[in-house]
């Protein structure tokens, strides 16, 4: 029994050492195995697999210095036979190969190549390198790794197209019926920039010749067309009639006002009617009409743009712009009632005006062969609002009657020759003095009314010329159909007489 059991112990001892050495051979064969695949690794990691190709190129087994340089060398080769080109809503930028400086990018790109087949777990990494040498496995490097400086080249590109928002504003068109359209202005622009570096990189992976559209963001705005349309309108206008003027006159006006056609004068803005309207010139096309000098008419390149500079006057007194400079003529112009008229002369006499408003004023003139007309558009008066201007006749101012004077420098020899023979040049006028308001009205009703002017219209002696010359004797000097006008005499009656006339339509023979 004894003997039997130290059998049984013996028999277990010696299989506890065949599993050992059973075990122990297991290990070291795995050892072996694992020495040589180590051995295989780390060559494989010194080399890049066979059958590998980095943009056509056969870099297997090549270190990867070798495949950089390799690869490095023909892209720079093919630098020149690059061409990207850009395009963005309509507008296209080419970019040649030539114009980048050279540059050597490429380690990143390459220590990745490297990598591949080799990041797995053991059994990965030896299949994967064993499909690369069976099948092949191509890599493309993007030439954008050459190009030193393909970013600030981008970003001149970026900076044509991106912009900050141009909002909705008014576009003034006086040509048109509807005198105003919207223009919706532009949105907010901005180029992706990551996106575009992108799609350049991958394209020029492909191919040496590219076309890449630009990829933008437009940020959304809310446009009210309408909301803009309506903050504008009509403030005032004015017309008056030339209809009996020469056309040469009539041309100087519409000259004139022709250069306000169209304006728009910003707030705060100052504007010059003479500096606007420019020399009063034949080389600016201007014509010889009646000017008044010294109290009478002659004929002067530029007649007749006193009624420019009128009918603009009141149009912007309608429209409540303030008056900074404004000149009465000497004689009342028929055209508009008294304290109404706004002279200008190139040498001493100007109409300034300013826009005082918060928003910008918009001019539009226009004429037809009977009277011109003066629009101003701008912030609409308030519901109900109303500027209307009045001319108060304050006094007539009598005249002196006629002066006569001696022809003694012959000057109308033609007409006249002894005493007693007589040439008009001028009959007497009788002066004026006035005022001018304008008066501001709220549903009809008058609000306010304020004092803008305070005139005098100078009367004018009448002037007749006398021969100089005494008759022979038994010569008979036909009695002169001139009548001498005696100095004027003002009564209550006088001055109501003028009122009524006044009122009723401004004196027609004070217009040239």
């Amino acid at each position: 029994m004894k003997r039997k059991r130290n059998e049984q112990r013996t028999d277990k001892k010696h299989k506890k050492i065949g599993w050992f050495l059973t075990l122990s051979a297991f290990c070291a064969t795995v050892i072996l195995l694992c020495q040589f695949f180590v051995k295989e690794i780390s060559f494989g990691e010194e080399k890049l697999y066979n059958n590998t190709t980095i943009n056509g190129i056969n870099v297997g087994e090549m270190s990867k210095a070798e495949a950089e340089n390799a690869v490095l060398t023909e892209m720079l080769q093919n630098k020149n036979d690059i061409e990207i080109e850009l395009a963005c809503n309509g507008q296209k930028w080419t970019l040649l190969g030539e114009d980048f400086e050279a540059c050597n990018n490429l380690e990143p790109v390459m220590s990745d190549i490297m990598s591949y087949g080799r990041n797995g777990n053991f059994f990965q990494n030896i299949r994967k390198k064993k499909e690369i040498e069976e099948n092949g496995k191509s890599f493309n490097i993007s030439y954008v790794n050459i190009f030193a400086d393909l970013d600030e080249k981008l970003d001149e590109v970026c900076q044509e197209i991106e912009h900050e928002e141009v909002p909705a504003s008014i576009v003034f068109k006086p040509e048109q019926q509807d005198v105003f359209e919207v223009d919706i202005g532009q949105s907010k622009v901005i180029v992706q920039r990551d996106e575009l570096y992108k799609s350049i990189a991958e394209a020029l992976s492909m191919s040496n010749k590219v076309k890449v559209e630009v990829p933008i963001i437009e940020v959304e705005r809310n446009i009210d067309i309408d909301k803009i349309k309506n903050s504008v309108g009509e403030r005032s206008h004015y017309t008056t009639n030339y209809s009996k003027s020469s056309k040469e006159r009539k041309n100087n006006i519409k000259k004139a006002l022709s250069s306000f056609n169209g304006m728009v004068v910003q707030p705060g803005e100052i504007v010059s009617f003479n500096e606007t309207t420019g020399p009063r010139t034949e080389e600016y096309g201007y014509q010889n009409a009646h000017i008044l000098v010294g109290g009478k008419y002659v004929d002067g390149v530029g007649g007749g743009v006193c009624q420019a500079s009128t009918t603009l006057y009141n149009a912007l007194l309608l429209a409540d712009v303030e008056i900074l400079s404004v000149n009465h003529h000497t004689i009342p112009a028929s055209y508009v009632p008294l304290s109404f008229d706004a002279m200008v002369s190139g040498d001493y006499a100007d109409l300034v005006f300013q826009n005082t408003l918060e928003t910008p004023i918009y001019i539009k003139t226009f004429a037809d062969d009977s009277n011109v007309t003066v629009e101003i558009y701008g912030q609409k008066l308030a519901n109900g609002e109303e500027i209307r201007h009045k001319s108060q006749l304050m006094k007539v101012l009598p005249h002196g009657g006629d002066k006569i004077i001696a022809d003694s420098k012959g000057q109308y020899a033609n007409k006249i020759i002894y005493k007693g023979e007589y040439y008009r040049e001028r009959y007497p006028r009788e002066g004026y003095e006035s005022k001018a308001f304008l008066q501001y009205y709220k549903d009809g009703k008058l609000v306010t009314e304020k004092e803008i002017r305070h005139d005098f219209y100078p009367a004018q002696n009448g002037v007749v010329y006398e021969g100089v010359e005494d008759a022979a004797d038994g010569m008979t000097i036909p009695a002169s159909d001139i009548k001498i006008v005696k100095p004027q005499k003002v009564t209550p009656q006088t001055e109501e007489n003028v009122k009524a006339k006044l009122e009723k339509i401004n004196p027609g023979q004070y217009n040239p």
